[in-house]
């Protein structure tokens, strides 16, 4: 129950600040892009330039964007943490069966997990060369987020204490 009372909480807060569809699309397009006026004409204000300085104004609006650049934050920490894991601890078959694909049609790259890989080359003698992300930086990467973040041991420490525990166990 605990987890869902903020969700409650941040919905109540959205009808009582009272926004209209339209600057609820200027709020969510500003967060994203950081452009008032970008956001305003895409949310279909007619003088976006002078529209979308006038909603970065209003208190109502102010706070809508401050509530979803806090969900924002929340969300892309843990979006961050699970790519660096991918990277990581991902598998790298499919990079692997895409060496053996002559041509590969946009089909069969769509079906496959990529995400490791930072660069392909095709050079002229028609071999290919893939390049990954470095793992030991992903590892690194995570290792300093759970010291910043407090949340989580060192992943160093963990992982000593798990081979100490196991060799007690024996």
């Amino acid at each position: 129950m605990k987890g869902v009372l903020p969700f409650i909480k941040t919905e109540v807060t959205v009808i009582n600040n009272k926004l209209t569809a339209r600057e609820r699309r200027f709020c969510l397009c500003f967060v994203r892009t950081g452009d008032a006026v970008f956001a305003a004409a895409k949310a279909g204000y007619s003088q976006p330039e002078t529209d979308g300085e006038r909603l970065l104004s209003a208190d109502r609006i102010c706070a809508e964007l401050e509530r979803l650049q806090a969900q924002r934050s929340r969300l892309l920490g843990g979006l961050a943490v699970t790519g660096y894991q991918r990277l990581a601890f991902g598998d790298v078959s499919d990079a692997v069966s895409l060496l053996f694909e002559e041509n590969p049609t946009r089909q069969t790259l769509g079906q496959m997990d990529l995400f490791m890989i930072s660069e392909i080359k095709r050079p002229k003698d028609g071999a290919m060369e893939i390049k990954f992300f470095d793992r030991l930086k992903a590892l690194e990467k995570l290792e300093t987020r759970s010291l910043e973040t407090g949340s989580a041991d060192s992943l160093f420490d963990a992982i000593g204490r798990s081979a100490a525990g196991r060799d007690g166990d024996d």
